[in-house]
């Protein structure tokens, strides 16, 4: 059986990050409302990022993890962005001279 954790984009730009065992059943539980009630008063949403893990204590681990990130890292992730994802994982004060560029890359400020 596989598990899900999954970031989904509300209608008003906020991020909600979940986990299941059954992806389409519960993006059908947040399209149509009443599973969740901060998803409910934002619909529509879209899936933004999903990733697939072999046990449930994995998928919430990561639900968990993630659900803590900034909104830059998770679009980071959501984009595949290793390079930005990395940069946005170091504290502020360490990244304050440095800025990931429009290629994915490092670029100064």
């Amino acid at each position: 059986m596989a598990f899900w954790a999954y970031i989904l984009r509300c209608a008003d730009g906020a991020y909600y990050t979940g986990h299941t065992d059954n992806l389409e059943h519960r993006l059908a539980q947040h399209h149509h409302g009443g599973y969740c009630d901060f998803t409910s008063r934002r619909r529509p949403v879209t899936l933004l990022w999903c990733a697939e893990f072999p046990s449930r204590y994995e998928a919430l681990s990561t639900e968990l993890k993630v659900k803590k990130w900034s909104r830059a890292k998770k679009e980071a992730l959501a984009a595949g962005d290793w390079k930005r994802l990395s940069h946005f994982a170091r504290a502020p004060h360490e990244r304050a001279a440095i800025a990931p560029d429009s290629e994915g890359g490092d670029a100064p400020c």
